[in-house]
This record gives structure tokens, C-alpha cells and sequence, in this order.
């Protein structure tokens, strides 16, 4: 695509009334929603963690393969704002409905093909992840029944993206809330067998979160077809085929879709590469991991709000507006960051007395922590810039080469030869396996003050 033209000029940071609130209003929302509809998983580890060791390990080794099917739809439904938010900019509503039709039968071809998987070959999957006969005879009994709630998930992450397409994304919090309600009232209920229902441990686990995920189906299904007033998904057939809009679906998806599994696979690598350091380190790691994962979801929302945003002004024509935007935009990521790493910092240690520690494992969170305080200021800066705006804007081949290179051939390679070849202090271990975090606002910030990455992507 060729970059648009300038149709007028604007200030250096845009002056739009109520940009930021509008920013902040979106990212916040997405943000909450994230937290919550990630906690549905978590909840079934914190019951399962207070039934058994084995149950929880059995839970948790499944959860692996829903984190590549997550970041599968996760790349998925960025594909359909990617191009929907542009048409949503020149508010044409019958190209962004197509987008969505051909979003959702991707979706249901890989809800298909993930399904048959789960079902025919389901302990070689979970082999890849552990050897442990007892754990994975409870993985085997959590993916028996769980694999019904991936096909629902699917299907939700798909509506949701199509909705926030639109600027519609209330609802796909209240459903979470509710979603997570399900699933803990149904955990607490089947897992330890209480009102005499039978305890049902790993297998009550699952039910939950099938029910927790048809739940959240459901109430979207009812949301689109009788409240939603913006979109209106099936006021036409969304599912006519458009040879143009499938040719440029398919064209961004071949590139993000790669890039979205190429991390995600990637991932128990380097969990692979941290689990063989020290029992105090891997405390350590776990624990500051943790504070600095719920932290990261706050980035991740402001990285899908900006898309949005960026998507809708390009798709209006109005460049120098864009680059005005992607300017204040990236400011606005470093101010972020400067806070969350500030706030890990501040509360390193009344987080750090809430556990019982060693001297080793205090004095590897301690520095973990620390660590994790200045990544997270990099991390706001180039993942936001990257995929909120560049990778909005309509460049995509430029996520799928950092997230690779940066994945592939930094982190595991250097992690690896610092804790297996060189025996390198632990903290450095650490710092190598998130050294891309580092290394990706450098071609971030290269790319974006080129522009070139503003792409018409509408016909």
C-alpha cells in the first residue's frame, strides 16, 4: 500500500478536545476487562492450588495450550481492528461487518482444527509440557471437559474485537464480571463438593469454566443481535464473500498471526530456561513475575486502545492528524511506563513481606523486582508504539520481524547460554530473557519517526 497523502496540516501533539479522556476511557475499560478474563483461568488455579498439588500442576499444564490458542485469537481479532477501525474512520459500517463475517469463519475454522487436537491427541500435546504420569492423568481429565469452553472462548474473543472495532467495549467488560462470577461460584461449588454435590476436583474445575465461557457467548450473541445499535453485525450477511476484503484479511493475517504464535511457542522456552535456575530463584522469579504481569495488562490495554484510535484517524484521511496522534500517543506510553515502573518500586516491599523468604530468595526478588521496574518502562514505550501504532497503522511485517528476532534470536539464545554454557549470576539470566523488551524500542522508535508505517488499508 502506498502511504496516504497530507491533507492539512496539524500541531506537533494533536490538540484534539478529549483525546486523552477518550485514550483513557478506552484503555481502561479494555484493561479491567483483560484483568478480569484472564482471572477466570487464574481462579481455577488458586481452588485447584487448595485441593491438590497434583490437580493444580494437571490444570496448569492445559492452561499452556489455552495461552497459544489465546494469543491465536488474539491475533485474530487484531486483524479485524486493524482493518475494520479504518473503515470505521470513513464510517462505512457493510466493510467492517464482511471483515468481521470473514474473522469469524478464520475462527471457526481453528476452533475446529483445535477441537479434533484436544480430542484425538490430547496426552502427546501435554507430553510436550510434562512427563509427570500424575499430573498428566489430571490434565487429562481438566482437557476432557475444557476443551468445550475453547470453542466458546473463541467465538467471544472474536465478538469482542468486532465490537471494539466500533468503540463498543463496555460490554465486553459487564460480561467478564459476570463470566468470572460463573466460574467461581460454579468452582467453589464442584471442586470441594459443596450443598452435597459430589467434589469433583479438577473435572469440577473444568465444568466451571465451560460454564463461565458459554455464559460470556451468550449474553454477546444476545447483546449483538437484540441491544447493539452501532455495529449491527446481521442487519446484513456478514458472511457474503468479498474476494477484496478476504485477499486483504488474509494478507494482514499471514503476518500476525505468525508473529502472535512465534512468542507465544516461544514462551515455555524460556519458562524451560528459568526453571533451571535455583529453587530460591525460581520463588523469586515467580513472585516478581507476577506483580509485573498484572502491571503488563495495563500496557496491553493502552496498546489496543491506541489501535483503535490510530486505525479510525487513517481511515478519516487525515495523516498529519495521525502523526500528530502517534506523537502524543508515544509520550503518553513513557509518562505509563514511568508510573508502573515508579509503582513496582514503591510497593517492592510491602509485596515482598506478604511472603516467607530466605535471605537467598528475598535478595533475588528484591533485585528481580528492581529488574522488572526498569523493563517495564521500555516494555511501555516499544509494545504500544509497535503494535498501537505502527502495526495499526498498517505495518505489520515490522511486529512480525521484531517480535521474532527479538524472541528467537536474543532471548532464548542468550538466556540459555547464560544459565547452561556461561553460569552467569542469576539476576542476568533473568535480564536476557527479557532483554527484547529492551532491544525492540530501539527499531520502534526508528520505524515510527519514518512514518511509513501510515497505510491505507480501505478501498
Amino acid at each position: 500500500m502506498k502511504e496516504m497523502s497530507l491533507r492539512r496540516k496539524a500541531p506537533f501533539f494533536t490538540k484534539e478536545p478529549g483525546f486523552k479522556r477518550k485514550l483513557f476511557i478506552l484503555m481502561g475499560t479494555i484493561t479491567l476487562q483483560n484483568v478480569i478474563a484472564y482471572s477466570v483461568n487464574m481462579a481455577d488455579n488458586i481452588m485447584l492450588g487448595r485441593f491438590s498439588q497434583e490437580a493444580l500442576s494437571g490444570a496448569a499444564t492445559v492452561n499452556q495450550i489455552f495461552f497459544i490458542i489465546q494469543q491465536l485469537c488474539l491475533a485474530i481479532g487484531d486483524v479485524t481492528v486493524l482493518i475494520g477501525s479504518q473503515y470505521w474512520g470513513k464510517q462505512e459500517l457493510s466493510p467492517i461487518r464482511r471483515i468481521i463475517g470473514i474473522s469469524l469463519k478464520t475462527v471457526a475454522v481453528c476452533s475446529v482444527i483445535v477441537f479434533l487436537c484436544c480430542t484425538f491427541i490430547p496426552e502427546p500435546l501435554l507430553r510436550i509440557f510434562t512427563p509427570d504420569k500424575y499430573i498428566l492423568a489430571e490434565g487429562l481429565n481438566y482437557m476432557y471437559v475444557v476443551r468445550f469452553s475453547f470453542i466458546f472462548f473463541m467465538f467471544s474473543s472474536c465478538l469482542m474485537a468486532a465490537l471494539r472495532t466500533v468503540e463498543v467495549v463496555r460490554i465486553s467488560f459487564y460480561v467478564s464480571i459476570v463470566s468470572l462470577i460463573v466460574n467461581c461460584c460454579i468452582n467453589a461449588v464442584l471442586i470441594f463438593g459443596l450443598f452435597g454435590m459430589p467434589r469433583m476436583g479438577v473435572v469440577g474445575a473444568a465444568i466451571g469454566t465451560v460454564a463461565a465461557r458459554a455464559v460470556e457467548f451468550t449474553i454477546l450473541i444476545v447483546y449483538i443481535l437484540k441491544k447493539d445499535k452501532v455495529l449491527r453485525l446481521f442487519s446484513e450477511n456478514p458472511f457474503k464473500r468479498d474476494k477484496n476484503l478476504s485477499k486483504d484479511f488474509s494478507k494482514a493475517a499471514a503476518l500476525m498471526i505468525p508473529a502472535e504464535l512465534g512468542w507465544s511457542i516461544a514462551t515455555p522456552f524460556q519458562s524451560a530456561v528459568l526453571g533451571s535456575l535455583s529453587v530460591n530463584a525460581i520463588a523469586a522469579n515467580s513472585i516478581a513475575t507476577t506483580f509485573y504481569n498484572f502491571l503488563k495488562v495495563i500496557v496491553r490495554g493502552a496498546a489496543s486502545a491506541s489501535s483503535v484510535i490510530i486505525g479510525s484517524e487513517i481511515g478519516k484521511g487525515n495523516i498529519e492528524e495521525v502523526k500528530a496522534k502517534g506523537r502524543t500517543l508515544s509520550v503518553i506510553f513513557i509518562c505509563i511506563g514511568l508510573v508502573l515502573g515508579g509503582l513496582l518500586l514503591i510497593l517492592k516491599n510491602p509485596l515482598l513481606s506478604m511472603y516467607v523468604l530466605n535471605d537467598e530468595a528475598l535478595m533475588y526478588a528484591n533485585q528481580m523486582i528492581i529488574l522488572y521496574a526498569l523493563i517495564m518502562v521500555t516494555m511501555s514505550y516499544q509494545m504500544p508504539v509497535t503494535i498501537g501504532i505502527i502495526r495499526a497503522g498498517g505495518d505489520t511485517k515490522f511486529n512480525l520481524i521484531v517480535t521474532l528476532t527479538g524472541i528467537w534470536c536474543a532471548c532464548i539464545p542468550l538466556s540459555s547460554l547464560a544459565a547452561y554454557v556461561w553460569h552467569l549470576p542469576v539476576i542476568v539470566v533473568v535480564f536476557f530473557a527479557q532483554i527484547d523488551q529492551v532491544y525492540k524500542c530501539i527499531p520502534a522508535f526508528l520505524r515510527f519517526r519514518t512514518y511509513k508505517w501510515i497505510r491505507k488499508l480501505t478501498r
